[in-house]
């Protein structure tokens, strides 16, 4: 018996306390909604905002700017590495000296493989 009064003491008490806890929440949603929607509340956002856009904004075009700058560089880097390393024939480098005998196996591969239809090797 002491087992079954105390679930319903449980339920009860989870009922109550649910009841309890629902209302506070409207009350707590219904004031800060109050509070949100206020002039002085609304007018400091509405500043907040503005200053956001005119301070920030020239912060993100620099930081957008320097990104699109390292990449360019690193994608002309990249071409002129690998431009420098075959050169059309696929045999010596830009320098040449010729390519060690994998990478001019390579460069041979990659020129037939490249090669247009109907071009003799």
């Amino acid at each position: 018996m002491g087992k079954l009064t105390f679930m319903a003491g449980l339920a009860a008490g989870y009922v109550l306390g649910a009841k309890a806890g629902t209302q506070r929440y409207e009350q707590i949603r219904r004031t800060s909604s109050r509070v949100w929607n206020s002039g002085p509340v609304q007018k400091q956002v509405a500043q907040a905002k503005e200053a956001a856009r005119t301070k920030a904004a020239p912060v993100v075009a620099d930081l957008v700017a320097d990104a699109a700058r390292a990449t360019g560089e690193r994608l002309r880097q990249g071409r002129t590495v690998a431009s420098e390393a075959i050169a059309p024939n696929g045999h010596p480098t830009s320098d040449g000296a010729p390519l060690p005998s994998e990478q001019a196996e390579h460069a041979d591969a990659w020129a037939a493989a490249t090669r247009a239809p109907g071009t003799p090797d």
